[in-house]
């Protein structure tokens, strides 16, 4: 952060409102009552040291801020103009139309250049460096050089990958966290007049992880009306989008639908214009396409402004100790009246990600692999995308069933139909899952149950 006389292109009073924080004398209360009366000129002389460290110090820390969206942009104003001056900011996606209530007329530009080159004009002696990229194009050295990260997503697999990516940073000593080793996350979202900011410590506090179960299950319409009967738009692009993609499989027999795939997406939003056509439905448009697509609730302005504020807060109270951290998540919503509260969310002991214990994962022997790939992807605790599972069988590193690399998914296919005896597989046995929800290779523990146990469950 920048104050008076610290830099060129600052002038008087222009970080006063920032200082106003800083100078309160609450700060101090604890060096007060340590020092007592008998100590006050101490207390004092200490005192404005500890701010013009604050000031010089701890603002020149380096912030990423994951998005630039609705969310992200409002982020990035307010951390610029609290003084922080070093911010990267990533985001892979360019400019459309429907992203103009964000953004100046540069539709086909990438959205984090645009964001930069308004923040490095508006607020001198900031510098926004833009990253036009996916958060998994950067190594671990990458993430390592920031002391806070900030994201504004809107996909729960992103929040997933970057929350991991953080664990993986984590170093232990004789199983002890060394605490220089964590980096502040600090993330936001927002759906329509609801929104919810947390702050995670990673190894310390809940992870994303440890709260999969709060973020709701997706909209789905009953097949029979999607099948037989559509009334809406919305029922013709769901019907290509489930069944008529794995019918006629436009790119390629292992190719699944990628929402953020520009080609994908027309495809999707041409298809349903035949179907929309033989019973007279109108209303279909690209937009409406991505938001069936991807699932996305048109973004609210307000929303976005306030929690874009309660997160950049986080970042200034953990950069300056002016005040101690959400602790650790809050709920805001203003669809009728205005409501917010917070509640520490708490880690779970068993957690996939942050846990640190290998999972206990139940079936019997006679299970078939399909219905452990089913489990992984529909658990709420786990929630996987596209898991791909190895074991080590005879010695032999075995890819038992991988779905993101066609030529091995066709060979490993065959796995899917076999029973968990069937391939080699015995009572304790591990098992490595990777996943594009995190970095890291989640480990299992197969315990095999009686025959007639149904029910199926991760335990520790």
């Amino acid at each position: 952060m920048a104050v008076e006389g610290c830099c060129i292109g600052d002038w008087k009073g222009r970080w006063s409102h920032v200082q106003k924080f800083l100078e309160r004398t609450e700060i101090y209360v604890y060096l007060f009552i340590y020092f007592s009366i008998f100590f006050s000129s101490c207390f004092v002389i200490f005192g404005q040291f500890v701010l013009h460290f604050k000031i010089h110090y701890s603002f020149c820390w380096k912030i990423l801020v994951i998005g630039a969206g609705g969310l992200g942009c409002e982020l990035l104003k307010n951390l610029a103009l609290s003084g922080f001056r070093h911010i990267h900011v990533v985001d892979m996606y360019i400019i459309d139309v429907s992203n103009l209530n964000s953004f100046s007329l540069d539709v086909g530009r990438p959205k984090a250049d645009v964001a930069a080159e308004f923040i490095n004009q508006r607020v001198p002696g900031c510098n926004v460096v833009p990253h036009f990229q996916k958060i998994q194009d950067f190594d671990a050295s990458f993430y390592r050089q920031f002391h806070i990260i900030v994201c504004g997503l809107d996909s729960i697999i992103a929040r997933r990958c970057i929350n991991g990516m953080l664990l993986s940073l984590l170093s232990y000593e004789d199983g002890v966290l060394d605490p220089s080793s964590i980096i502040p996350l600090i993330y936001g979202g927002t759906e329509g007049f609801k929104g919810n900011a947390r702050v995670s410590l990673p190894g310390m506090t809940a992870c994303i992880d440890c709260t999969l179960e709060l973020y709701p299950p997706q909209i789905t319409f009953p097949m029979c009306i999607i099948a037989s009967m559509p009334r809406l738009p919305e029922h013709c692009i769901e019907y290509v989008r489930v069944l008529q993609w794995f019918k006629d499989k436009p790119f390629g027999d292992a190719v699944g639908l990628d929402g953020d795939n520009p080609e994908h997406v027309q495809w999707v939003f041409q298809e349903p214009l035949k179907r929309a056509a033989e019973f007279n439905i109108t209303g279909d448009t690209y937009r409406l396409t991505q938001g069936v697509v991807k699932r996305i609730i048109p973004a609210v302005a307000s929303t976005n402004a306030v929690i874009a504020a309660a997160c950049a807060t986080e970042v200034f109270k953990i950069a300056t100790s002016a005040y101690i951290p959400l602790n650790n998540y809050l709920v805001f919503n203003d669809v009728a009246g205005l409501y917010t509260y917070t509640f520490e969310a708490e880690r779970k002991d068993n957690c996939s990600a942050c846990s640190q214990v290998p999972q206990k994962l139940q079936f019997p022997p006679s299970a078939k692999l399909q219905e452990v790939l089913e489990y992984l992807t529909e658990n709420a605790s786990l929630q996987m995308k596209s898991p791909a599972i190895t074991a080590t069988l005879e010695g032999i590193n075995k890819t038992l069933y991988l779905q993101t690399v066609a030529s091995i998914e066709e060979r490993t296919r065959p796995n899917l139909c076999k029973t968990l005896k069937e391939l080699g597989l015995a009572d304790r046995q591990e098992l490595a899952v990777a996943d594009v929800t995190t970095p890291q290779t989640v480990f299992f523990k197969l315990n095999f149950t009686s025959e007639t146990c149904s029910i199926k469950h991760v335990q520790n």
